[in-house]
């Protein structure tokens, strides 16, 4: 089978998981994330949270990805949405850096870090997918 045959019949895949799994999972890992941050930091605050509220919506369209397979594509257009947000979010880390007040608020600097990282590295992984199907579509054409 060459590349061409290959890539027709492959899904596109990141450490050898479907684009919806590793959203599953990020979703799942935002959710604990906030949870976690917020009582180890003893926070009261509702933006410590932030990362569990937008990994909400990551996990429940990505599961509905999974089960309606023809709804697939909306669904997954609208989890990177939500991962393009925690990415703009986490840029705040920046501001911060900038300010020169890196690591006062210890707990929600982190958080930020975390968001812009992991939020950047997951809409590419999104984009990439996206172009993967994109390939697959004028291939199959």
């Amino acid at each position: 089978m060459n590349n061409t045959e290959k890539t027709k019949t492959d899904e596109f895949k990141a450490f050898g998981m479907t684009i919806e799994k590793i959203s599953l999972f990020y979703g799942i890992f935002l959710i604990v994330w906030g949870i976690i941050i917020s009582f180890l930091s003893d926070s009261n605050s509702f933006t410590s949270y932030i990362p569990s509220f937008l990994g909400v919506p990551i996990l429940i369209f990505s599961f509905l990805s999974i089960i309606f397979i023809n709804k697939k594509k909306m669904f997954m257009h609208i989890v990177v949405l939500f991962g393009l947000v925690i990415f703009l979010g986490g840029l705040d880390f920046i501001r911060i850096i900038i300010g020169g007040s890196i690591f006062e608020n210890y707990w929600a600097d982190i958080s930020k870090l975390m968001m812009m990282l992991t939020g950047l590295f997951f809409t590419i992984q999104c984009i990439r997918s996206f172009i993967h199907a994109r390939k697959i579509k004028n291939l199959n054409n």
